[in-house]
């Protein structure tokens, strides 16, 4: 079916609007990511689904077309811990790559996937590039990552049609479907651990209802930020997903930290990978927060079945 047919069932308001069957946002996405659309229809798209939000049925279909076209790293010999790394710092430090180098640190192979989305944050990737990891070369095949190593995926290396439609956010100005498809994008053959997050209440039933339909292996909290990491003044509820079957591991806690030892006041790249290196060499305490999210990952990582299961399209 063609995208106007579509628009006219999502593009009816937030009360006349109709949900997409799993099949049919499957169908409309993969001709938005195939650049199969118009300018015109894919403004009419994002601005339609921003009005009426995504159900689990169609953010499943989102994630079968964006699998079906998306490259992939060859399996490793334990699970691959991706980290969707859209938003980036904007009051306090990014701080996903210290995320990112724990877990490696703790013998798991960790992909940090992103692309610039908020013109004016600093990047993980960036602060990754400050630390030594360097990005992975533009037209590089990928290649199956070794325990303990770190890598940062430009969106465009694994799914051109969804960077595209990610920068359609620098002209209308608001988040589309993309950010929310691409925050669960476990681009791996192999078996896999999605760490994830929301930053609005509102979201969290729906990812709930989408990691349990997709069968994901997941760990979805409260992000900072938009960035996966754990805020460092708080305590989040985490739930993890093991082939989609959902566990509380820890219900939030009141109270935020007034102070959290050498984190600096500035968010720039030095300034963040100066404080990052201290907490790796033992100069300054891991943050209590990040420290409990790296043992949940590394706790769920034990529990991933070798074989990758991932829900098949209705």
């Amino acid at each position: 079916m063609g995208i106007s047919q579509y628009i006219k069932e999502i593009g009816r308001g937030a009360r006349g609007a109709k949900p997409l069957s799993r099949a049919q946002a499957a169908d409309l996405f993969g001709q938005v990511l195939d650049g199969q659309v118009t300018d015109l229809e894919i403004g009419a798209f994002c601005l339609a689904m921003r009005i009426k939000g995504e159900t689990p049925d169609e953010m499943c279909g989102f994630l079968d077309a964006l699998h079906a076209r998306s490259a992939r790293l060859p399996a490793s010999t334990r699970p691959v811990v991706v980290l969707p790394s859209y938003n980036g710092a904007r009051k306090l430090p990014v701080l996903t790559p210290l995320l990112a180098l724990l877990v490696a640190r703790a013998g798991l192979p960790v992909l940090l996937h992103g692309m610039r989305t908020e013109a004016r944050r600093v990047l993980a990737s960036d602060v990754l590039q400050a630390l030594g990891v360097p990005a992975w070369p533009e037209g590089a095949p990928l290649r199956a990552l070794q325990p303990g190593e770190v890598a940062h995926v430009h969106t465009a290396q694994l799914a051109p049609g969804l960077a595209r439609l990610l920068a359609v956010r620098e002209v209308v100005g608001l988040r589309n479907p993309g950010h929310s498809v691409v925050k669960l994008l476990a681009p791996c053959a192999g078996p896999s651990l999605l760490v994830t997050s929301y930053t609005h209440p509102e979201y969290f039933d729906m990812l709930c209802r989408t990691c349990a339909q997709w069968g994901l292996n997941a760990l979805l909290s409260r992000g900072l930020e938009g960035e996966v990491a754990a805020d460092p003044r708080r305590t989040p509820r985490y739930d993890a997903f093991v082939g989609g079957v959902a566990d509380t591991w820890q219900d939030q806690q009141p109270g935020t930290a007034s102070e959290v030892p050498g984190l600096p006041s500035a968010i720039d790249v030095d300034s963040t990978a100066a404080y990052t290196r201290a907490v790796l060499d033992g100069t300054l305490p891991v943050p209590e927060a990040i420290a409990r999210q790296v043992a949940y990952i590394v706790r769920l990582a034990g529990q991933i079945p070798a074989t990758r299961t991932v829900a098949s399209a209705a």
